[in-house]
């Protein structure tokens, strides 16, 4: 039997599909950075793995549609309107539409965002 996979065009890259996988094993931690790896974009929203070394960082932003943070590896400080959220593996958080948040890699940390865009917001 085959395995089918996933195939995201605008990353060019392809992810295995009815196989099981852990998510952070699909992004990698590099030295001094953070890694960030789209593993589905269409014109519904994404999911993009985030590997942040310590002390790396996504600067205060706010973004149009709400999303989802779940933390996969380590330790992240999220703060949303400047109230701070730490997250640890297995905990998740929702950013909401608007509203401007960051995130800080307290130690390494990796995390999944899921973005679904609203589709009232985009007629």
């Amino acid at each position: 039997m085959e395995n089918s996979e996933f195939h995201n065009k605008q990353e060019n890259k392809t992810f295995p599909t009815a196989e099981k996988f852990l998510l952070a094993d699909q992004v990698n931690y590099a030295e001094g950075s953070v890694v960030s790896k789209i593993i589905v974009r269409n014109h519904q929203g994404n999911i993009t793995l985030f590997a942040f070394d310590k002390g790396e960082f996504l600067s205060e932003h706010a973004a149009p549609f709400n999303a989802l943070v779940v933390a996969l590896d380590g330790k992240g400080l999220v703060t949303i309107a400047g109230r701070p959220f730490e997250l640890t593996a297995g905990e998740s958080i929702i950013l909401p539409a608007g509203v401007p948040h960051a995130v800080n890699a307290t130690e390494r940390f990796k995390m999944m965002l899921v973005m679904i865009k609203d589709g009232e917001t985009n007629k």
